[in-house]
């Protein structure tokens, strides 16, 4: 009898791959252990066992597997149906979902490694550049592609390589590395012979003519007088003030046995404090959630700005741990972990655990490891939107904070999934409870929640004497007309910071653009500096004196002279934080200044720096862009300053007046959150806004009401679901033909249901033109059939030899 596994291959391709296992691995191998298996010519790839059969494929013949490489499963059978359910809900690949969930460290690379063929012997054939790989491959059995574009310091090596196996000189292999490096501590211990005195004593006199290494006995037995505890090398040779050397030679002299141990790389301190009494309203509101978990497991928390959510999680978690459950804490910015950890860590302390990518690859290996040996070092995950993927087997409660951010939607690279709607999955196939938590919550979860498919509960005070701020909106036709601008600053605002600035409070200055001015252009010619490989103008960032793509990463210096008629008449058109940084530090030269945005936060440790230098009161006025709208608490902040609120409202998006109303509620929720009373000053030049009106007023019933009316009106969610699919391709003539061709096929299938297609807001980037479609399906319409037939649509356009270099983006839940 043969036996076979089918296995998860982390590449986007549908259906599952079979290979030839012998009976004994077939008894050794389980569901969710990784084999690297042969595909394609030459490639290896680490694949996750599915299944182990009897049946071979009919259309090919079986290869054998390569390598197994765990002796446990890395992936749970739950785990396997969540992403199973991904797959399926969001039309990707179970490979992609892999490959988005695994950490790489455990995915094996497969890489092209160049040796030497032993039988060349023709050095005087060899160019300089072919001689240098030569001679380095006398001292190292292999090279990687990039180690010769080091040791022949050029980019491009391909031609060179080519050369070297014409002439005979190399041979290429296939090679897998294992990527993830366990960290390990040195430990010394006394060898048990030693532990006679005489023996001892012995080996001392010895030791007369070696002072450094008596020294470090001595110190050895200072630290342990014992001498049977092993002790940790760098703190002996730190308190002894020697070196490794020295230890080493009493290694070789056989006196210290050497051992290491594995151990985490993030450790969190272990002095806990006791939580926080809950108010009135927050006991009220945790009873409310307790009792809405009889009859719902999603309750959504509808709480305003300062009102304690987070001491009721705490509550929440302490319950479930009572019950030796798993927690999952999700937050939609990186940033917030900052906060969110050094609170929960002083009331958990080792058992909280940390999942995202700003933690390293081996970080991250070890977070996954500790839950799949279900250690009591992650009882609790806090993580961004990955962490939903990771290998829960005992989960109990997910909290998603700030529900409504849009940082949980997955847009690129597949799978695109929302965190949390897939928490929610998850946490019914781990029978566990979930809270949604927000003070502005996604018209959705606010929908589900009135009609009875989450609990609701409301917390509608501050914590504390703390009162919601008073918000005042500045007309900027209005000041400009009266001449009261001092450059971006009404003559009100600049007062506001002033007055808390003598009070010695902090400030909050909002603007959602990061650089220093988003547009230059020339005064004599109108020209503006464009990308050269997508449809957008590029910004200055006057730290670097360059032009900036925020799409492709493109950049340029900035010339002084414009490029077009070679006029110096360049001048910027808007700002950015860095061109407000600048203009602060020119009206308030003494004040400490910060900024908070993409550009400052590129380090693992830079969220942190920043945010603990304004907690500390090192910067007095902190500008950011939306990066400082979510969830953030600085108890000093008494004043928000929203430098340009026009942008947000007339986004090209249905969400456009919901997410303006979210990001300025937010934003204002950053004041007053102590005793002191706060004030937010919101510029714009319409003040008569509908959407601002409400944010004045701290009215989300209303505007929710308003955009539900709108939503029904014009079919867009909750009332309908939305598929969006967009196609890319480098060339227009070509996407032009097949969003043609695509626009008839979905029209004929879907009827009415399709809108498109249309250029979108930018039709090129990173050098793709691309077109869109919308498809809109009511909730009484079958979702799974209208999939199907979506998916039959997609293999008929791929199967044109012309549309095969298209990309077909299929992103369901778009919003």
């Amino acid at each position: 009898m043969e036996f076979f596994i089918n296995v998860i291959l982390p590449i986007p391709l549908q259906r599952l791959f079979t290979y030839k296992i012998t009976q004994a691995e077939s008894h050794f191998l389980q569901q969710g252990m990784r084999v690297v298996v042969p595909f394609g010519k030459s490639k290896l790839y680490t694949a996750i066992v599915f299944s182990i059969h009897n049946d071979a494929p009919i259309a090919y013949e079986a290869k054998d597997i390569y390598q197994i490489l765990d002796e446990q499963p890395i992936i749970t059978n739950k785990q396997l149906k969540h992403w199973q359910w991904m797959a399926d809900y969001y039309l990707c690949t179970v490979g992609e979902v892999l490959r988005a969930a695994l950490p790489s460290a455990f995915l094996l690379e497969s890489e092209t490694l160049i040796v030497q063929n032993n039988l060349f012997d023709e050095e005087m054939s060899l160019t300089d550049d072919e001689f240098l790989v030569f001679e380095a491959l006398q001292h190292q059995p292999e090279l990687k592609i990039k180690d010769i574009v080091d040791i022949v310091q050029k980019k491009h090596v391909v031609s060179l390589i080519q050369n070297l196996l014409k002439k005979g000189v190399v041979e290429l292999k296939e090679a897998l590395y294992q990527k993830y490096k366990p960290k390990l501590e040195k430990y010394v211990k006394l060898n048990p012979k030693f532990l006679d005195n005489g023996a001892l004593n012995a080996f001392l006199n010895d030791l007369k003519n070696a002072p450094k290494q008596r020294a470090l006995v001595l110190q050895f037995f200072v630290l342990n007088p014992k001498g049977e505890k092993p002790l940790l090398a760098k703190k002996l040779l730190e308190k002894a003030q020697s070196t490794t050397v020295v230890l080493k030679s009493l290694e070789s002299k056989e006196f210290f046995e050497v051992f290491y141990e594995q151990i985490d790389r993030v450790i969190f301190n272990n002095e806990l404090v006791k939580t926080k009494i809950l108010s009135a309203s927050q006991k009220s509101a945790l009873i409310q959630i307790k009792e809405s978990f009889k009859i719902q497991d999603v309750c959504l928390l509808h709480g305003v700005t300062s009102s304690g959510k987070t001491e009721i999680y705490v509550s929440l978690i302490q319950e479930a741990l009572k019950q030796d459950k798993q927690v999952l804490f999700l937050l939609p910015e990186i940033a917030l972990t900052t906060q969110l950890i050094s609170r929960l860590k002083a009331y958990f302390g080792n058992i909280l655990a940390v999942f995202h990518s700003k933690y390293s690859l081996n970080e991250r290996v070890e977070v996954w490891q500790n839950l799949l040996e279900k250690s009591d070092k992650a009882k609790i995950i806090i993580g961004a939107r990955s962490a939903v993927l990771l290998p829960f087997s005992n989960l109990g409660l997910i909290i998603v904070d700030e529900e409504h951010e849009n940082s949980y939607k997955q847009f690129e690279p597949s799978p695109r999934y929302h965190a949390r709607d897939a928490a929610i999955v998850l946490a019914n196939i781990h029978k566990a409870k979930v809270v949604l938590g927000s003070a502005t919550p996604s018209i959705e979860s606010y929908y589900n929640a009135q009609n009875n498919k989450y609990g609701l509960v409301e917390l509608s005070e501050r914590f504390g004497e703390g009162t919601l701020p008073n918000i005042e909106l500045i007309d900027l036709k209005e000041k400009y007309k009266k001449k009261r601008m001092n450059g971006f600053f009404s003559d009100t605002l600049l007062e506001e910071i002033k007055s808390a600035l003598a009070l010695n409070n902090q400030i909050i200055l909002f603007q959602n653009r990061r650089g220093f001015a988003p547009i230059v252009t020339c005064t004599s010619c109108g020209v503006v500096p464009h990308c050269p490989n997508c449809d957008v103008s590029l910004t200055y960032h006057k730290l670097k004196n360059t032009l900036q793509c925020h799409y492709c990463g493109y950049f340029e210096p900035l010339e002084t002279k414009c490029k077009a008629c070679h006029n110096p008449t360049l001048t910027t058109q808007g700002f950015g934080t860095e061109q407000i940084v600048a203009s602060l530090e020119e009206l308030l030269p003494n004040v400490p200044i910060g900024r908070m945005d993409f550009d400052t936060t590129r380090g693992k440790y830079a969220y942190q720096k920043i945010i603990n230098d304004f907690e500390q009161g090192d910067t007095k006025i902190l500008v950011g862009t939306q990066m400082l709208t979510k969830g953030l608490d600085f108890s000093n902040v008494t004043l928000v300053g929203v430098l340009q609120a026009d942008s947000m409202l007339n986004f090209p998006d249905f969400r456009a007046h919901e997410r303006s109303f979210q990001l300025l509620q937010q934003v204002a929720g950053r004041s007053g959150r102590s005793a002191s009373k706060g004030k937010v000053i919101i510029q714009t030049f319409n003040p008569y806004h509908q959407i601002l009106k409400q944010v004045k007023a701290h009215a989300y019933f209303e505007m929710y009401n308003e955009q539900l009316n709108e939503r029904y009106q014009h079919h867009y969610p909750p009332y309908l679901r939305m598929v969006k699919i967009i196609l890319k391709h480098k060339n227009a003539a070509t996407l032009f033909k097949a969003s043609d061709w695509l626009g008839k096929s979905l029209q004929m299938t879907f009827k009415n249901d399709v809108l498109g297609p249309s250029d979108p807001p930018i039709p090129r980037i990173r050098n793709l033109y691309a077109k869109t479609f919308l498809l809109k399906f009511s909730k009484n319409q079958q979702l799974k059939i209208s999939k199907a037939q979506l998916l039959k649509v997609k293999d008929s356009f791929l199967a044109i030899a012309e549309f095969r270099s298209v990309r077909f983006i299929i992103d369901v839940d778009n919003y």
